[in-house]
Protein backbone atom coordinates (compact mmCIF):
# COMPACT_ATOMS: atom_id res chain seq x y z
CA UNK A 1 0.00 0.00 0.00
CA UNK A 2 2.26 2.40 0.98
CA UNK A 3 4.63 1.90 -1.93
CA UNK A 4 1.76 2.14 -4.38
CA UNK A 5 1.11 5.67 -2.78
CA UNK A 6 4.88 6.17 -3.55
CA UNK A 7 5.04 5.42 -6.65
CA UNK A 8 1.44 7.59 -7.27
CA UNK A 9 3.35 10.24 -5.66
CA UNK A 10 6.55 9.78 -7.96
CA UNK A 11 4.29 9.43 -11.27
CA UNK A 12 2.73 13.04 -10.12
CA UNK A 13 5.93 14.50 -9.76
CA UNK A 14 7.38 13.66 -12.96
CA UNK A 15 4.07 14.44 -14.80
CA UNK A 16 3.86 18.50 -13.95
CA UNK A 17 3.61 21.42 -16.64
CA UNK A 18 7.32 22.45 -15.48
CA UNK A 19 8.84 18.87 -15.97
CA UNK A 20 6.94 17.76 -19.09
CA UNK A 21 7.67 20.87 -20.88
CA UNK A 22 11.24 20.63 -20.10
CA UNK A 23 11.55 17.17 -21.27
CA UNK A 24 9.94 18.81 -24.22
CA UNK A 25 13.03 21.27 -25.15
CA UNK A 26 15.45 18.99 -23.83
CA UNK A 27 14.31 16.02 -26.08
CA UNK A 28 14.14 18.43 -29.06
CA UNK A 29 17.53 20.01 -28.54
CA UNK A 30 18.74 16.41 -27.79
CA UNK A 31 17.21 15.67 -31.53
CA UNK A 32 19.12 18.47 -33.24
CA UNK A 33 22.33 17.41 -31.54
CA UNK A 34 21.49 13.56 -32.44
CA UNK A 35 20.68 14.32 -36.45
CA UNK A 36 22.83 17.37 -37.57
CA UNK A 37 25.81 18.21 -34.72
CA UNK A 38 28.04 15.49 -35.24
CA UNK A 39 31.50 14.65 -36.90
CA UNK A 40 33.68 12.06 -37.75
CA UNK A 41 37.13 11.10 -36.51
CA UNK A 42 38.25 9.39 -39.31
CA UNK A 43 42.35 9.16 -38.20
CA UNK A 44 41.56 7.32 -34.84
CA UNK A 45 37.93 5.64 -35.54
CA UNK A 46 36.11 4.26 -38.56
CA UNK A 47 34.37 6.98 -40.72
CA UNK A 48 30.56 5.43 -39.64
CA UNK A 49 31.31 6.28 -35.90
CA UNK A 50 30.03 9.98 -35.86
CA UNK A 51 31.04 11.90 -32.25
CA UNK A 52 28.36 13.93 -31.05
CA UNK A 53 27.15 14.69 -27.67
CA UNK A 54 23.23 14.08 -28.26
CA UNK A 55 22.60 12.31 -24.71
CA UNK A 56 23.75 15.48 -23.02
CA UNK A 57 20.27 17.05 -22.73
CA UNK A 58 19.05 13.85 -21.74
CA UNK A 59 21.95 14.02 -18.48
CA UNK A 60 20.62 17.15 -17.54
CA UNK A 61 17.22 16.05 -17.37
CA UNK A 62 18.16 12.93 -15.84
CA UNK A 63 19.97 14.86 -13.29
CA UNK A 64 17.31 18.03 -12.54
CA UNK A 65 14.07 16.09 -12.89
CA UNK A 66 15.12 12.08 -12.61
CA UNK A 67 16.54 9.07 -13.91
CA UNK A 68 13.23 8.50 -15.66
CA UNK A 69 12.78 11.57 -16.98
CA UNK A 70 16.48 11.21 -18.59
CA UNK A 71 15.34 7.88 -20.08
CA UNK A 72 12.26 9.38 -22.06
CA UNK A 73 14.54 12.23 -23.49
CA UNK A 74 16.60 9.21 -25.26
CA UNK A 75 14.20 7.20 -26.00
CA UNK A 76 12.10 10.15 -27.88
CA UNK A 77 14.97 11.91 -29.83
CA UNK A 78 15.60 8.28 -31.10
CA UNK A 79 11.71 7.33 -31.87
CA UNK A 80 11.16 11.15 -33.08
CA UNK A 81 14.20 10.26 -35.81
CA UNK A 82 12.27 7.12 -36.56
CA UNK A 83 9.33 8.76 -37.36
CA UNK A 84 10.63 11.04 -39.62
CA UNK A 85 12.36 8.36 -41.85
CA UNK A 86 15.64 9.81 -41.13
CA UNK A 87 17.35 5.78 -39.74
CA UNK A 88 19.86 4.70 -42.56
CA UNK A 89 19.92 1.64 -40.51
CA UNK A 90 16.40 0.00 -40.66
CA UNK A 91 16.16 1.52 -36.75
CA UNK A 92 19.10 -0.80 -35.92
CA UNK A 93 21.60 1.92 -35.12
CA UNK A 94 18.89 3.79 -32.99
CA UNK A 95 17.77 0.72 -30.70
CA UNK A 96 21.29 0.48 -30.06
CA UNK A 97 21.28 4.07 -29.54
CA UNK A 98 18.84 3.97 -26.95
CA UNK A 99 20.35 1.02 -25.14
CA UNK A 100 23.63 2.97 -24.67
CA UNK A 101 21.85 6.36 -24.13
CA UNK A 102 19.88 4.71 -21.11
CA UNK A 103 22.97 2.99 -19.61
CA UNK A 104 24.34 6.39 -19.62
CA UNK A 105 22.07 8.34 -18.11
CA UNK A 106 20.42 6.56 -16.03
CA UNK A 107 22.93 5.04 -13.77
CA UNK A 108 24.20 8.84 -13.81
CA UNK A 109 20.89 10.17 -12.70
CA UNK A 110 20.33 7.60 -10.05
CA UNK A 111 23.31 7.86 -8.51
CA UNK A 112 23.23 11.94 -8.23
CA UNK A 113 19.34 12.00 -7.04
CA UNK A 114 20.38 10.06 -4.27
CA UNK A 115 23.03 12.82 -2.81
CA UNK A 116 22.84 15.79 -5.01
CA UNK A 117 26.15 17.32 -4.57
CA UNK A 118 29.23 17.40 -6.98
CA UNK A 119 31.09 13.97 -5.69
CA UNK A 120 27.93 12.01 -6.40
CA UNK A 121 27.55 13.93 -9.88
CA UNK A 122 31.29 12.79 -10.35
CA UNK A 123 30.62 9.18 -9.86
CA UNK A 124 26.79 9.19 -11.26
CA UNK A 125 28.85 10.25 -14.29
CA UNK A 126 32.04 8.01 -14.31
CA UNK A 127 29.63 4.87 -13.31
CA UNK A 128 27.23 5.80 -16.15
CA UNK A 129 30.58 5.77 -19.01
CA UNK A 130 31.87 2.79 -17.48
CA UNK A 131 28.03 1.37 -18.34
CA UNK A 132 27.27 2.70 -21.24
CA UNK A 133 30.66 1.49 -22.83
CA UNK A 134 29.91 -1.97 -21.58
CA UNK A 135 26.25 -1.76 -23.36
CA UNK A 136 28.16 -0.23 -26.88
CA UNK A 137 30.78 -2.83 -26.86
CA UNK A 138 27.62 -6.07 -26.12
CA UNK A 139 25.46 -3.58 -28.77
CA UNK A 140 28.35 -4.02 -31.43
CA UNK A 141 29.16 -7.69 -30.50
CA UNK A 142 25.35 -9.18 -31.17
CA UNK A 143 23.03 -6.22 -32.89
CA UNK A 144 25.45 -3.58 -35.08
CA UNK A 145 27.76 -5.54 -37.02
CA UNK A 146 25.77 -8.89 -37.53
CA UNK A 147 23.55 -5.93 -39.09
CA UNK A 148 25.90 -4.75 -41.25
CA UNK A 149 27.53 -8.07 -41.78
CA UNK A 150 23.91 -9.23 -43.54
CA UNK A 151 23.70 -5.76 -45.31
CA UNK A 152 26.49 -5.12 -46.88
CA UNK A 153 28.56 -8.59 -46.21
CA UNK A 154 31.98 -8.71 -43.68
CA UNK A 155 34.79 -7.93 -46.29
CA UNK A 156 32.96 -4.64 -46.86
CA UNK A 157 33.04 -3.41 -43.73
CA UNK A 158 36.46 -4.91 -43.06
CA UNK A 159 37.83 -2.92 -46.21
CA UNK A 160 36.50 0.36 -44.40
CA UNK A 161 38.66 -0.48 -41.67
CA UNK A 162 41.51 -1.54 -43.08
CA UNK A 163 43.47 2.03 -43.74
CA UNK A 164 43.60 2.19 -39.75
CA UNK A 165 43.51 -1.68 -39.17
CA UNK A 166 46.03 -3.09 -41.41
CA UNK A 167 45.85 -6.16 -39.76
CA UNK A 168 42.27 -6.74 -39.66
CA UNK A 169 40.35 -9.66 -41.18
CA UNK A 170 36.75 -10.71 -41.13
CA UNK A 171 37.98 -13.07 -38.29
CA UNK A 172 39.39 -11.24 -36.01
CA UNK A 173 37.41 -8.39 -36.74
CA UNK A 174 35.81 -7.99 -33.64
CA UNK A 175 39.11 -8.18 -31.59
CA UNK A 176 39.89 -5.14 -33.59
CA UNK A 177 37.10 -3.37 -33.80
CA UNK A 178 35.96 -3.54 -29.90
CA UNK A 179 38.94 -2.18 -28.18
CA UNK A 180 40.78 -0.07 -30.47
CA UNK A 181 37.34 1.67 -31.62
CA UNK A 182 34.13 0.94 -30.03
CA UNK A 183 35.59 1.38 -26.31
CA UNK A 184 37.60 4.60 -26.62
CA UNK A 185 34.73 6.08 -28.80
CA UNK A 186 32.60 6.00 -26.60
CA UNK A 187 34.64 6.65 -23.71
CA UNK A 188 35.52 10.08 -25.31
CA UNK A 189 31.52 10.70 -26.49
CA UNK A 190 30.64 9.85 -23.10
CA UNK A 191 33.58 11.87 -21.05
CA UNK A 192 32.80 15.12 -23.37
CA UNK A 193 28.71 15.09 -22.46
CA UNK A 194 29.75 14.31 -19.01
CA UNK A 195 32.21 17.17 -18.63
CA UNK A 196 29.86 19.65 -20.27
CA UNK A 197 27.05 18.74 -17.52
CA UNK A 198 29.15 18.93 -14.52
CA UNK A 199 30.08 22.55 -15.48
CA UNK A 200 26.39 23.76 -16.94
CA UNK A 201 23.98 22.06 -14.83
CA UNK A 202 24.41 24.30 -11.84
CA UNK A 203 23.91 27.48 -14.43
CA UNK A 204 21.06 25.66 -16.03
CA UNK A 205 19.28 24.46 -12.64
CA UNK A 206 16.73 27.59 -12.56
CA UNK A 207 15.41 26.86 -16.19
CA UNK A 208 15.65 23.29 -15.75
CA UNK A 209 13.40 23.01 -12.20
CA UNK A 210 11.13 25.52 -13.80
CA UNK A 211 7.88 24.47 -12.27
CA UNK A 212 5.63 26.11 -14.85
CA UNK A 213 4.62 29.48 -12.90
CA UNK A 214 5.94 32.55 -14.45
CA UNK A 215 5.67 34.01 -10.68
CA UNK A 216 7.87 31.24 -9.03
CA UNK A 217 11.20 31.55 -9.96
CA UNK A 218 13.70 29.76 -7.50
CA UNK A 219 16.10 31.72 -5.90
CA UNK A 220 19.85 30.95 -6.19
CA UNK A 221 19.44 29.86 -2.04
CA UNK A 222 16.50 27.45 -2.85
CA UNK A 223 18.37 25.61 -6.08
CA UNK A 224 21.07 25.35 -3.58
CA UNK A 225 19.20 23.69 -1.15
CA UNK A 226 16.36 21.49 -2.74
CA UNK A 227 19.23 20.50 -5.97
CA UNK A 228 22.89 20.59 -4.86
CA UNK A 229 23.62 20.84 -0.95
CA UNK A 230 27.46 21.51 0.33
CA UNK A 231 29.37 18.08 0.51
CA UNK A 232 29.56 16.29 3.30
CA UNK A 233 33.36 16.21 4.39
Amino acid sequence: MKQNLEERQSKQRLLTTGNITVIAVLTAISLILYLFVKFPLPFLFPSWLDFQISDLPALLGGFAIGPVAGAIIIVLKCVLKILFGMSSTANVGEFADILVGIAFVVPAALIYKKYRNKKSAIAGLGVGTVSAVIVSLLANAFILIPFYAKSYGMEAIVGMVEVIYPNVNSENFLSFYLPLAVAPFNILRCLLSGVITYFVYKPLSKALHWNGKKSSKPTDDNVQSTDEPSEKK
